[in-house]
């Protein structure tokens, strides 16, 4: 049995609350893309835990679409390609470096996976990426159009190409953040595809290299449908409001953590996680 034998896009959609038509559209893309990002949250329990997620369809679907669990970039997209695939789009994996919070784009290797989708009718393809763990992720994909602006789902992106001395081109994902009404660099990808064996590497050390900081606390992410952002980095609880507007508190009991990791992330804590150290 191939994996994708493993894969139910009945329960997928379902459990993104996907009620559209099934069609390998512009409008279509758009709307699972949405869905997805509001309805899984990120999070890496399994790496502060000890182990590396599998990739493999039957358990992405065990832990994410079945279980009240989410996941992180290389699960969210890999969940989202198979989900597009069924659709009858072409997918194309890619996999970036993150620059947000970094100097050089060469100073991180590449460890952020995202999506190229082909869009029948469309003049090009499409930069798609549920996986971003940041206030600066996409919530709708983007096209790959060089120096234009694009809004959606209360967010502000744009594409930029940087200069390169590699064959190919270097595009940069730029968000726009409203507290300082600048854009700000995401991640840098180049767009020669990446197979199931690459993302299985990344993952592996991802997940468990000691300095990783996947391995040494939780960092959860949650897009609420009324557009608030909430992060938890560790201790340190954010809510950001559509508007830039920021509020941080630090989180010192397990009991209300867990809590609010439950409630408000809507993410099944495994037995024996420590949220809080």
């Amino acid at each position: 049995m191939s994996d994708k034998e493993h894969y139910d896009l009945d329960a997928y959609l379902d459990r993104i609350g996907w009620k559209g038509e099934r069609r390998a559209d512009l409008a279509t893309l758009r709307g699972v893309h949405l869905a997805h990002s509001l309805a899984l949250p990120f999070e890496n329990l399994d790496p502060v835990a000890g182990s590396a997620p599998s990739l493999a369809p039957g358990d992405l679907m065990a832990k994410m679409v079945r279980g009240r669990r989410g996941g992180y970039c290389y699960e969210h997209n890999t969940l989202l390609r198979l989900a597009l695939e069924a659709l009858g789009f072409r997918v194309t994996p890619l996999a970036g470096r993150v620059v947000l919070g970094a100097g050089e784009p060469e100073s991180r290797p590449r460890t952020h996976a995202m999506l190229q989708v082909e869009v029948a009718g469309e003049p090009w393809p499409y930069l798609a990426d549920v996986g971003f763990g940041a206030v600066g992720a996409l919530l709708l994909p983007v096209p790959l159009v060089s120096g234009t602006g694009f809004e959606g789902a209360g967010r502000r992106h744009r594409l930029a190409r940087l200069p390169h001395e590699g064959p190919s081109e270097l595009w940069e994902l730029r968000a726009y953040d409203p507290r300082t009404g600048r854009w700000q660099g995401q991640y840098v990808f180049t767009r020669e595809p990446f197979t199931a064996g690459d993302f299985e590497v990344f993952n592996w050390f991802v997940a468990t290299h000691p300095r990783s900081p996947f391995t040494r606390r939780p960092y959860l992410q949650r897009v609420l449908p009324d557009g608030r952002h909430l992060s938890l980095d560790g201790g340190l609880l954010t809510e950001t409001l559509a508007d830039g507007t920021v509020t941080e508190r630090v989180l010192t009991d397990e009991a209300e953590t867990r809590r609010m990791v439950v409630e408000e992330f809507g993410i099944a804590v495994p037995e024996g996680t420590a949220l809080l150290g």
